[in-house]
């Protein structure tokens, strides 16, 4: 198994085997740049570039590493991102000398994850959250129309979404608070105006688009994951009861926009392909421009912990995968931009809920209380509807390989009481 010089417990999220991209300050000062975390540091890459070791990876334009975002280095297209991969795996390995034995430069481009601020990755141009779970679809559906009429007639044809808001999507540790909307409360004749009562989580996963393509020329089901430059988790923070006033005819607006939490570490496509597998079986068979040769998802667990005020430690509420997801990143893409939609690196897409077939997999909790129905029970003797004020969510997830874990890290936030103003 391939190791690095630098020691990695063999649960850490961050293997030599992973080496996710994110954007970090030190904490000492300087700029934001870009790194790479390995164990429990981060690898400056602006100090590797500047030493000339991605002058033979395709990078023509000098500076990519000393960015704010990713945003420049997405752009390059997968090519490049595979063969800076492979350099940076070959400078971390064990038994290679040249950034092990050279004491000055190791010290200046490896720095403790304690010593640095954890940035948003990327510039968000556009947002786009979808609804591929179809267990979470079908649980949603069941609780407001019946089981009869749970699926939309376009369900199972389409993977549908909508436009988010790229201006509130927040950096892991981000506090939120508590929304103020419209609500209509069962039984009153006019909505009333207050802070969301009905705050929920949706457990996601999100993708940052590459290269992108031209306005007019939709990205080919077979070319679509070139687009993915990596993945990290998602909390698509929803307020149900703003939502279920507004949705009609157009869908979230104001129960969605406030915030969508993401984590920091982008995790590349190409440390996920040893846990790639097939996804549901699709019926009826999608039209030809969502069909994809082999498998096109991955197995990732998920899993989800709350932390109240009251509480000493978190509690595990959800527990997943991401390959119960319906609908293919692939397919996703294709369908975004088969009408003639650009995207743009940076973009983000997320999967929307993540559920499975049982009870402690459902990714919200709409679903694990059956729309307040069914109370989470906590150890501390308390129960849980919706969000309190004070809960602290996090979502982390993690793909197990042979001695060693492909991680996420974590995503995880905690809801402040709404403003006075």
């Amino acid at each position: 198994m391939m190791k690095s010089f630098i020691n990695v417990d063999p649960d850490s999220h961050f293997p030599i085997q992973n080496l996710p991209y994110g954007v970090f300050q030190p904490l000492s000062g300087g700029k934001p740049r870009v790194g790479v975390a390995i164990g429990e540091y981060v690898l400056d890459l602006s100090v590797i570039e500047s030493a000339g070791f991605f002058k033979e990876v395709g990078i023509e334009e000098d500076g990519i590493f000393s960015q704010p975002t990713l945003n420049k280095f997405m752009g390059l297209g997968s090519k490049v991102w595979k063969m800076v991969r492979e350099e940076v795996q070959r400078l971390l390995k064990e038994d290679e000398p040249t950034l092990r034995d050279h004491t000055a430069l190791r010290k200046e481009a490896i720095i403790s994850l304690n010593d640095v601020e954890l940035l948003l990755p990327a510039q968000i141009g556009d947002y786009t959250d979808f609804y591929a779970s179809r267990e979470h679809a079908t649980n949603v559906g069941t609780m407001f129309r019946g089981k009869e009429n749970a699926l939309m007639p376009n369900w199972t044809h389409l993977p549908v979404g909508y436009h988010g808001r790229a201006s509130s999507v927040v950096i892991s540790g981000t506090d939120v608070h508590r929304p103020k909307g419209q609500m209509k409360p069962a039984g009153e004749g006019s909505p009333i105006f207050g802070p969301s009562k009905q705050l929920d989580i949706e457990l996601e996963m999100g993708w940052f688009i590459g290269p992108g393509n031209e306005q007019g020329k939709p990205v080919a089901i077979a070319d679509a994951e070139d687009q993915i430059f990596g993945l990290v988790l998602v909390n698509d923070w929803s307020a149900r009861d703003i939502q279920a006033w507004e949705y009609q005819p157009l869908g979230p607006f104001l129960a969605k926009s406030f915030a969508t939490s993401v984590s920091p570490w982008v995790i590349p496509l190409d440390a996920l392909e040893p846990f790639r597998v097939e996804g549901p079986k699709q019926d009826p068979t999608p039209l030809p421009y969502l069909q994809k040769e082999g498998a096109s998802s991955f197995d990732i667990n998920l899993e989800v912990y709350l932390k109240g005020k009251r509480m000493e430690k978190a509690q595990k509420i959800v527990s997943t995968n991401f390959s119960y997801l319906y609908w293919s990143m692939a397919q996703q893409i294709s369908h975004h931009t088969v009408a003639g939609c650009n995207l743009r690196p940076g973009d983000l897409h997320a999967s929307g809920t993540i559920s499975g077939p049982v009870k402690e997999q459902r990714g919200s909790l709409l679903e694990l209380t059956w729309r307040g129905t069914d109370p989470i029970q906590l150890e501390t003797g308390e129960q849980r509807v919706w969000i309190e004020d004070e809960d602290v969510l996090t979502i982390t997830g993690w793909c197990q390989g042979d001695g060693y874990r492909i991680g996420f890290g974590e995503v995880t936030g905690r809801i402040l009481p709404a403003l006075d103003s």
